[in-house]
């Protein structure tokens, strides 16, 4: 009877749910989970129904069965009270719209001229009862993970017991609003920490409000069990939850083992703001046992609070007792705790006293200087943090101390930024922009820095951090930023990946890059030059990086350029100053200002009156590839082939006539080059030597080669995508023209074409493959024509009538200036002579 309501509430339970759910409802199914009699007998039940609709639009069921039992009936009424059931059986007479069929196989049943069918079939339910056991933990090896695989540094410990005595000395606060007798017993709310180098010891003592017995076993004796989140529920379940405090920072009840990372034993003295009486809490990091006993001593009882001892284990002793550590430690993690934080430290005075003089009279007293050493505390938090008040209220000389106190810096920062962001993330920043870049900051370049700090609850976190909250570009950027509630793991020591995370680094970048927008907008311009100067490649290094923010680096960006030779200029000065029709944005990438200068690839771009930037730094080039396009305007490389400059492209007459002088000359070249054709860029130069529209530019190859791990197959096929254009209109091309075809295999046609080609490598940026052969004949054309000057000198002497006797009124030394009297005059047949002379030495080192 049991067993067949429960099989009814489950079926009334079902019709709740959507009817496409309801179709082919098992109720033999559901019968068996329940533990009930089967409909149509104990072992055979209709496993299959048939559902249709009505006129009246509600679904009907026929059930075949054959046992007349009170659970069927039971069932059957619980199914016409939900759905018109349709059977066969006269013994169900008060319910007449359910019938039940007394043979086993096929049945067919008809209702308003619609055929169901339904198949029974036999089934034997073999299910056992289930059984529901807890999860078992070997509290031991719990802990020894939690010490000894949980945090990365030993440190830490401190900052995880100060964070709890700060968390006790919030709440003591928060509940002292609605019981102020609360704290009658100290009115102080504050930390204190001694470290005893003879004992071994280290002590934080706290006036919070303290654990009665069964919170202490309660905190304590269970692991991952947060005091400090169990008080905040209570508090957000209670009336008053809006008035929470939010600066509570324990969230996951572990923080408290972290002191066996450094001690072997743990004494906890804890006395509530409730109770009288004091317990005390022993524990050991190899056992997985402790002791709470109730403290009788009235030398050790408290007024309120708890004082964790930590003996210290024999490798730690010495570094965790020194107080100048302790202080150092309480400054880098703890530095911002809302309560002062006292540490104690041996300090030394001065005072004066009398010293009595040999005669031991009155008159001879004289006075000296003594040095005395004492203990007594010192307060280790004093700088407040600064983050946490309204940027209105805040001065610049304030903003200043702080980077300079925080950082470490004595020049003051070129900029800053405090604000906070509220919504899905709520955190507060405060950014600096250095005032000078640190030394050797270019081999740092994308190296993990150490200048974001990151604080939950104003506790220090972490600062290595490897592009999570700022990309690696913005590494130069200082500040600090905290946040009540981050995706940390249990350590928190390690910012885990998540979207607040992402939506975090966004809303840092924006605030970067304003700082930025505000410096270059300044009425001094000097100042961003100052930033440039420091920080420029980092800015650079951002349009190889981060795409997503080209738009906001493209303004920032600065270059030199052939109308800004002596100061930079930005890419919307260069917009401005666009000639009527100039379609892209040129640009020329060189090792130097004086060689982009002088570069062959700028002849007809300067008398078109083009602007080029020139790009003279190792990155230069590579982040203006990456970013294509500025205002709509292309970014043209002038060092390429197919430079548009606007005109029509069409083929002349000198096209036509120097087409075999281009042959010719790619016949020769063979491989060094792709092809020759005719230029229409160049004025003054003979020919010059541009990269294919795939292929390395003269300055990209000179970065490639000196890669350490450079390819050299890669190199090869960039040599092999250069091209040679020529000046048709230059005597040197005209003189080759005329030899190509007069004697087109002579050797020294070849030995022109070579050093052409290598004389336009060098001219263009690019490096001979053979220096010490391109050196021979540049110095073989050096020797024929000091060999051809002085023959033709020679012709000039002997064709000169020489007389007998000097003319009297003749002087050889009127040819000297009447201020270089004492300069020596040297006979024209002497110098004649010893220039036959050396070049006939010359000609025969010379290679030919």
């Amino acid at each position: 009877m049991t067993a067949g309501r429960a099989l009814a509430r489950r079926l009334q339970s079902a019709v709740k749910q959507p009817t496409s759910s309801l179709t082919r409802v098992k109720v033999a199914a559901a019968a068996a989970a329940s533990g009930t009699p089967t409909i149509g007998g104990a072992s055979q039940v209709s496993e299959k129904f048939s559902d249709h609709d009505d006129d009246s639009g509600s679904s009907r069921i026929i059930v075949h069965g054959h046992s007349k039992s009170q659970t069927q009936r039971m069932v059957v009424s619980t199914l016409h009270a939900i759905f018109p059931v349709y059977c066969g059986n006269s013994a169900f007479q008060s319910f007449p719209a359910v019938s039940i069929g007394s043979q086993h196989g096929r049945r067919l049943s008809y209702l308003r001229g619609v055929r169901y069918e339904s198949t029974a079939v036999e089934k034997t339910t073999n299910e056992t009862t289930a059984e529901r056991f807890e999860y078992q933990a070997e509290v031991s090896r719990l802990l020894d993970l939690i010490v000894h695989s949980l945090y990365s540094n030993k440190e830490v410990f401190l900052r995880e017991l100060v964070s709890n005595a700060s968390d006790a000395l919030d709440k003591l606060r928060f509940l002292s609003v609605t019981d102020p007798n609360l704290m009658a017993a100290n009115p102080n709310l504050d930390i204190r920490i001694m470290a005893d180098p003879v004992r071994g010891t280290i002590t934080i003592l706290d006036s919070g409000v303290g654990m009665t017995r069964d919170e202490l076993i309660e905190s304590l004796g269970t692991i991952a069990q947060s005091g400090t989140a169990k008080f905040l529920k209570a508090i957000k379940d209670s009336k008053d939850g809006n008035a929470a405090d939010n600066n509570l920072i324990g969230q996951f009840g572990v923080g408290f083992y972290s002191a066996f990372l450094v001690a072997e034993k743990v004494t906890v003295a804890t006395k509530s703001a409730k109770h009288d009486k004091q317990y005390v809490w022993e524990g050991e990091a190899d056992t997985s046992s402790y002791v709470v006993r109730e403290e009788t001593d009235p030398e050790k009882l408290l007024p309120r609070g708890t004082s964790v001892t930590l003996h210290l284990k024999d490798d730690t002793k010495h570094e965790y007792t020194d107080v100048v550590r302790i202080q150092n430690l309480v400054k880098n993690y703890s530095q911002f705790i809302s309560f002062p934080i006292y540490t104690w430290q041996e300090k030394t005075t001065t005072k004066e006293v009398e010293e009595t003089g040999a005669e031991g009279d009155a008159e001879s007293l004289k006075k000296k200087s003594v040095t005395e050493k004492c203990w007594d505390w010192e307060l280790a938090n004093e700088t407040k943090p600064l983050w946490m008040r309204n940027p209105k209220e805040v001065l610049k000389e304030e903003y200043d101390t702080f980077y300079k106190n925080t950082f470490k810096e004595y020049l003051e920062p070129l900029a800053h930024s405090h604000f906070s962001t509220e919504g899905e993330i709520e955190f507060k920043s405060l950014l600096y922009i250095p005032g000078m870049a640190p030394i050797g900051s270019d081999e740092m370049m994308g190296l993990k820095t150490k200048n974001i700090r990151l604080y939950v609850k104003r506790v220090f976190i972490s600062d290595e951090f490897d592009g999570e909250l700022l990309p690696r570009y913005l590494g130069f950027i200082k500040g600090v930023v905290d946040s009540n509630d981050l995706p940390l793991n249990v350590s928190r020591e390690i910012l885990q990946e998540s979207r607040v995370v992402r939506m975090m680094k966004k809303r840092l970048v924006r605030k970067t890059f304003d700082m930025i927008d505000e410096i270059a907008k300044r009425e001094n311009p000097e100042d961003y030059k100052k930033f440039w100067k420091s920080f420029g490649r980092h800015i650079k290094l951002g349009c190889v990086d981060d795409s997503s923010n080209h738009k906001r680096i493209l303004p920032l960006l600065r270059f030199y350029s052939s109308k800004h030779e002596d100061e930079m200029t930005s890419l919307s000065e260069y917009i401005k100053n666009m000639k009527e029709g100039q379609k892209n944005i040129f640009y020329l990438a060189s090792n130097s200002l004086r060689s982009a200068k002088s570069a062959p690839f700028l002849e007809a771009l300067v008398r078109r009156d083009y602007e080029v930037l020139f790009l003279i730094e190792p990155i230069d080039e590579i982040a203006i590839q990456n970013l294509k396009s500025f205002n709509d305007k292309k970014f043209v490389d002038v060092s390429k082939e197919d430079l548009d400059l606007g005109e029509k492209d069409e083929k002349t007459q000198v096209e036509e006539e120097y087409s075999s002088l281009c042959d010719w000359m790619k016949q020769r070249l063979g491989d060094k080059v792709e092809k020759v054709q005719i230029s229409k860029r160049m004025s003054s130069s003979p020919c010059m030597l541009v990269a294919g529209k795939h292929g390395w530019s003269p300055n990209m190859e000179r970065l490639m080669k000196a890669q350490t791990l450079g390819d050299e197959s890669i190199l090869s096929y960039a040599r092999g995508c250069r091209i040679m254009e020529i000046n048709p209109n230059h005597p040197i091309i005209q003189h080759l023209h005329k030899s190509s075809r007069e004697t087109p295999r002579s050797a020294q046609t070849i030995r022109t074409l070579e050093l052409l080609h290598e004389t336009a490598l060098l001219a263009c940026g690019f490096t001979p493959e053979n220096p010490a052969e391109f050196g021979a004949r540049v110095y073989e054309v050096m020797g024929l024509t000091l060999d051809r000057k002085q023959n033709s000198s020679s012709d000039a002497a002997s064709d000169e009538t020489i007389p007998d006797e000097p003319d009297a009124t003749v002087d050889t030394a009127e040819i000297v200036e009447s201020d270089e009297a004492d300069a020596e005059i040297i006979e024209s047949e002497t110098v004649n002579n010893n220039s036959q002379k050396e070049n006939e030495s010359w000609r025969s080192q010379v290679k030919v």
